[in-house]
This record gives structure tokens, sequence and C-alpha cells, in this order.
């Protein structure tokens, strides 16, 4: 489906704004950046009813405030106030296509030390982003040399643009080494996550994930996927500490995050996974997730925000 979002319009604290106009002085973005938080969000064309289904925004929006309060700064509009604010917005560019949104705080600042203003401003934007479910992406990942940051140094469960700098590490070595994606270790040499996205094993027909205190991103996707293989795969699903070699031994498995969706990994260090190629565990999950999202499959409807047709 050819991407054809017309980016006419942002939200930004509070009304519809032109794309135009919405601009910030030069020299405010690298210091308003170091406090800024932000969220992904996906909304997904339904091919029958041509309507676009806003996968879970209440529970990103939920994690947005929580990012906001973590980094110290006020928010001005309430969770059923930034709802509004996403469907005015959806609603205005019109998607025809996958559509990726970007909830964005940040403050004011004349240095990098400090905030000139504890308010948030918050700036929502839309954009084209194809999805790649159910299509042949495949990851040929490695573990990293950079370890994964902390929550006593910078809280991984806050979403900020900051904390991102340790990803952007990992990642450009990986790409520099010839991998697809990286994946990071934590201090005590346990798998944590990759950059920008969870991480799931499955050995034995079971899914294992590193648990929420392994310097993991408290991922909506994540638990969205536990939750669709326990509820409608009939999976065991099991939530813990991840040594590094399990990877090696793994029969399966994939990367997951809102923005990568779930990607199958085919090896990892250069050790295949299971036979080298997307097992059937994976597959299946990839399928549900794709279906439920969609609205192709009702079940969870309160996942999903529909916006119709106009």
């Amino acid at each position: 489906m050819a991407e054809t979002l017309n980016f006419s319009t942002v939200w930004w604290d509070g009304k519809l704004t032109a794309w135009e106009n919405a601009t910030l002085h030069v020299t405010q973005i690298g210091p308003a950046s170091v406090s800024s938080v932000f969220e992904g969000i996906r909304a997904y064309i339904n091919p029958n009813s041509n309507e676009s289904n806003i996968f879970r925004l209440d529970a990103h929006l939920k994690r947005f405030l929580q990012s906001i309060r973590l980094v110290r700064l006020q928010c001005a509009y309430t969770l059923p106030e930034l709802r509004d604010a996403v469907v005015e917005l959806v609603r205005a560019n019109k998607p025809e296509a996958d559509a990726y949104i970007r909830p964005f705080a940040y403050a004011e600042s004349r240095t990098f030390g400090a905030a000139t203003s504890t308010r948030a401003q918050v700036v929502i934007h839309v954009t084209a982003w194809e999805s790649k479910l159910k299509t042949d992406a495949v990851s040929h990942a490695c573990v990293s040399s950079w370890t994964r940051l902390t929550d006593n140094q910078m809280a991984p469960r806050v979403k900020a643009s900051a904390n991102y700098l340790n990803s952007r590490y990992a990642a450009e070595e990986a790409k520099r080494n010839g991998y697809d994606h990286a994946i990071l270790l934590t201090p005590q040499g346990k798998v944590a996550e990759g950059p920008g996205m969870c991480l799931m094993l499955v050995r034995d027909g079971k899914i294992i994930t590193p648990s929420v205190t392994s310097g993991i991103l408290e991922s909506i996707t994540r638990e969205t996927i536990l939750q669709i293989a326990r509820e409608k795969l009939a999976l065991s699903v099991v939530e813990r500490a991840v040594d590094r070699t399990e990877l090696y031994t793994a029969d399966e498995a994939f990367f997951c995050g809102t923005g990568i969706e779930i990607v199958p990994i085919v090896s990892v260090d250069r050790f295949d996974i299971g036979a080298g190629k997307p097992g059937a565990i994976t597959q299946r999950a990839q399928t549900a997730y794709h279906d439920i999202a969609r609205g192709l499959d009702e079940s969870y409807a309160e996942w999903r925000t529909v916006i119709g047709k106009q």
C-alpha cells in the first residue's frame, strides 16, 4: 500500500498546528532533548474496512505520562485529553496506510544541565511507517560489547531520548561488524534487550524472556505478546534472568517492539538459532499479533482505537 499521509498537521500543546508552523528555535534543540521523553504508537489499516486501528493507545499514553513524571516534569494533560489529541490528530491527517504516532515531551532549557521550566511541552506527530509483519524480514544479531544502562544510572523504564544513545552505540557497532541488530547485556552479564526492542527465546516449546528488572524498557509489545502467547496460543511463558549462552542454544528467538514489531532472529554471533530460519512458534506469534492489531481478529477489542473513514 502506498504511503499517502499528507503530514499536514501536528498537535502541539493543546491545538492542531500546521506542519510548517510547528518549529523550535535551533538553539533549543540540544538542551530541550536532555530531559525529553517520547512514545511510539502504531496505527494499522484493516484491509477489510479501511479503518485505522491505533494499537494499545491507552497503555502507551500511560507509560508516556510515567516517563514525564520520572524525569521530574509536570504535564498539563490527562490521559483522556492526550487520547483525544491523538484521535483528533490521526483523523486530521487521514491516513490511508499504516502509520506511526510519536508523542514527544520536552522542557525548555538554555543549558544542558537544567531545564528552565518544569512544564512539559507536548508535541504529537504522525508519519507513514510500513509494517514488516508477515514479511521475510529476519535478523542476524550479535552480542554487543556495550553494556545496557541500569536503573541507578539512566532508568531503562523511562522512555527517554537520552537513553537511546546507549542503544545507538550498540546498533552502530553491530552494523559496522556486519550484523543486523545488537543484543545488550546487563553489567551482571545477563541478557537485557536489543536497541529499542525486547527479546524472546523459545526453548522446548516455552517462551522465555528477560524480566522487567533485567535492564529492559517495560515494553507494551512484550506485554502484549506474552498475553497472546498465554491466552491465544496456549504457550508456557517464563520471565527470568537469561544467560548469554542461552541465546546460542535456543530453538527460536525473536525481537519485539512497537517499531520492529516481531522479527525472527536466525543467528547470534554466527551461531544459527535452531534451523537458522524463523521457527513455528515465532510465526504463530507474528500471525496472531498481526491479525489482532489490524482488527482482522476481533478479540482484544479494548486494545484497538478505531478511526473510521471520513
